[in-house]
Formats: C-alpha cells, structure tokens, sequence
C-alpha cells in the first residue's frame, strides 16, 4: 500500500504533537509539509529532522496557511489533519471546505490517538476559551496541593516560538531560566507565575520527552500538573480534568473548536469571573454544562482583583495593556487591567491605536475589534521593542498592566504603571479542596 501525503495545519503547539504521537514512525504516511497560522512569523521555518525522527532526514518545512490549496495539489496530499485551537466552528468549516475542494481529505485526531499516558496521576486543566483563567486555576490547584505535602510538577502546552531543537524539553524552577530559553512575553507570562511560587514547570516540544523528563524530575515529583493552552484538550491522559468558562463570552464553550470537547470531557467545570459577569451570563453558562455534560461538578469562581498603587489610576487618563492572545485570537473587550481601572476610577481609558507602530499596527489591522486595550505582543525582539515604543508613545497620563507578569521588568516604560493580580477565589460549595481531597485519597498520595 502506497503511503498517504499529509499536511497538518497548525500554529507551532498541538501540529507538532499531533505529529510527534500520532505521524512520526508511522510508514502509513508522509507529512509533506506543515502550515501555520496565528502566531507571526512562524511559517517559513522547518521541522527540524532531528525531532522529525528517521523517516525525514530533511525535516519537514512549515508553510503559510494561505498556501494550502496550492500544497495539496503541487504536494498530491491525501489528508489535511487540522490541529490548532480557539477557532469558531465557522472557520473549522471554512478550513475544511478548502480542502476538500483542493481534492483532500479532512481530518480532526481524537483523544485516543494523542493523548500519552503518565507513571504519575495527571491533574488536567483546560478552558472553554483564551482567556478564561485557566492559569489561575492550575495555581489554585498547585498551591492547594503543596498545602498537603505533595510536590507538584506542572507541563505547559507548548508555544515553541524559537529553536526548535534547543526547545524540545524545557525546564523553569527559577526566574533566570525564562531568559536563559529566550522566553516571549507569551511564554513568560504562562511560566513566571509558576516559578515565583516555587513550583517547577515543563514546557517545549516533544511532549513524551517532557512527561518522561517531569515524572523524574530532580525536586520530586508525585503529581503532574497539565497548563492547558488556548482551548485546547490535554496531551496526557487525566485522571481529573478541569475545565473552566468564562461567562464574559456566553454561549462561547458551545461555539469554538475544541472548547467544547474540554466541556464535554470535565469532571469539573468552574464558572470563573462571576463577580464581573451579568447574571444572565452566568445562567447561559450553566445552561450549556447542563446540556453536554451534566454529571460534571460544577464550581463557581470570582477573579477579584488587586494592584500595587491604586493612586496611579485614581483620576487619570489611562493606558491598560492586557495579555495578548487573551485579546487576539481570546477576543475578550476587556480584560483585569480594564475592571482594575474602572474600580480605582480612572479619568479615561486611552485610545493606543493612533500611537502604535510595527507590528502592533499589524496585530490591529489583523484584529479590529480589538478596541481601546493594547495587547501585550512579545512572539520576538521586534514586537517587544514595539510594544516599549508603543506604550511610550501613548499620549496618556498612567499605565495599567493587567498581564500574569511584571511587565515593567523586560519592557522600559517611562510613565507612571502600576500592576494588576488576580487569583482565583471559589464561592461556597463545591470546592477546589473538596474535589483535590476525593482526589488525594483515591490515589492514596
């Protein structure tokens, strides 16, 4: 039988997994190229053969996603496997009608083909959307899990912006190493959150590498922690899954590929930011659990928020800078730094848009709907001296940061700033401590 040519269309995270568990070895086929999209400036790389293993010496190249068409016929592909995250079901549709008209196949791997299994009981948390506060969520876990004894390793999903080699299994355990794996601002603001509070946390590219390198880790390991990315569903087998939505967006955990899949396979779904979100919202949210997945435990969550000097925002004309993706391909309108300055009573929220140069003129001209927020883009060196200058040039009185991370440390800002936290509070029963005793006893840990 004659191999299968395939394309697997991504943005550098769930593509190189998909193709790591399911493509790699496999003599049933061959992955002619990979495409990519979300992310800038990641296409025009390759796969290096080194992670590509024995069946493609070359590597594999990783091309625009405006160039499938042309791929699948210069290419003769048999099958375009889709394997990126937080998309509408319109645009799954929209992908999967370009292929099929170029002549291909379209496909969508499952759980059973992707997710690995660990030595260890794995703890999965993941979101209906960007956005949510799934991070928070896996902090909450983590410390609640320390308060017990227990040393918990957490995985990231992947973001591998960089080399690709050097990225194949990273470790972070203390702050010097986000700059010694050149880390994005995106990348730091998953990791840096993990350090300071004294966990370790894996990330890069070959994910069976990095399950087997955490269940040794140095420090101890007795359970692994899964950081979703985006909306996507876990790469390992959980014992537990988390799965958390936001009623900002209601009606969204139904709506976008594969959120609804990290809905329907919960055991737990925690309703986060309900102390910003209308009533109404909230009820669309429980309605959806209710319809896919009514055995789940359902926990309600707030997002209360605090920053280091509220006199910076009292008053002035304000520029709030908010985690990227979040607003992006998140498509949140407002984010902490937002609810921060209007509780501290900020004068005006400042308009960043006539102020941007590079290519965070770009990221508004690709995401209009953007608004008066500016999103906190650091994928390289380019975007991050744009987002310094950008900031700098904004004709406002004060700075709000509402990223996971210290903003201020690897970006020169000029004007008064002041930071914004947030964690995650439950409200009432059930809890996060409830749900990690069931699950500390069942697995005798």
């Amino acid at each position: 039988m004659s191999k299968k040519n395939v394309i697997i269309i991504g943005a550098a995270g769930r593509d190189f997994h998909n193709f790591n568990t399911y493509f790699r070895d496999n003599e049933a086929y061959n992955v002619v190229a990979f495409t990519a999209a979300q992310i800038p400036d990641i296409d025009g790389r390759k796969y290096p053969s080194e992670l590509a293993g024995k069946l493609y010496p070359n590597g594999i190249s990783i091309f625009s996603e405006a160039d499938l068409p042309q791929l699948i016929k210069d290419k003769k592909v048999d099958d375009c496997v889709f394997s990126y995250s937080d998309v509408t079901y319109e645009k799954v549709g929209s992908v999967s009608a370009i292929v099929n008209a170029a002549g291909a196949n379209f496909v969508l791997l499952g759980t059973k083909d992707t997710m690995l299994k660990s030595s260890k009981p794995v703890i999965a948390v993941g979101a209906v959307r960007t956005g949510c506060g799934k991070s928070q969520t896996s902090r909450r876990i983590i410390e609640l899990l320390m308060e017990k004894g227990l040393k918990v390793v957490a995985i990231r999903h992947p973001m591998p912006y960089g080399d690709l080699n050097a990225q194949k299994v990273q470790r972070f355990a203390v702050i010097g190493d986000l700059e010694k794996h050149k880390c994005t601002i995106e990348e730091m603001e998953e990791y840096e959150p993990h350090v300071v509070r004294g966990n370790v946390i894996y990330a890069g590219v070959d994910y069976e590498a990095i399950l087997r390198a955490a269940e040794k880790d140095p420090d101890g390991c007795d359970i692994i922690l899964w950081d979703g990315g985006n909306n996507d569903f876990p790469f390992y087998k959980p014992d537990l899954t988390v799965t958390v939505a936001d009623p900002h967006r209601p009606g969204h955990e139904l709506k976008y590929y594969p959120g609804e899949v990290t809905m329907r396979i919960a055991d737990v779904v925690v309703i986060n930011k309900m102390d910003s979100a209308a009533p109404e919202s909230i009820q669309i949210v429980r309605e959806s659990i209710e319809k896919v997945n009514p055995k789940a435990i359902v926990i309600d969550g707030a997002s209360p928020i605090r920053v280091d000097n509220p006199s910076i925002i009292k008053g002035k004309r304000v520029l709030v800078v908010e985690d990227g993706p979040t607003l992006t391909h998140g498509e949140m309108k407002i984010g902490a730094g937002v609810v921060a300055a209007k509780k501290y009573g900020c004068k005006e929220l400042v308009d960043p848009r006539p102020f941007t140069v590079g290519k965070l003129s770009e990221t508004f001209q690709l995401y209009p709907n953007i608004g008066t927020l500016l999103p906190a883009m650091g994928y390289g060196k380019d975007q991050l001296k744009d987002l310094e200058t950008t900031i700098n040039n904004t004709d406002c009185d004060a700075v709000v940061i509402g990223t996971p991370i210290d903003l201020s440390r690897i970006v020169n800002i000029k004007k008064p700033h002041t930071r914004v936290f947030y964690d995650l509070q439950e409200i009432g029963e059930p809890n996060l401590k409830m749900v990690l005793d069931d699950f500390v006893k069942q697995h005798k840990l």
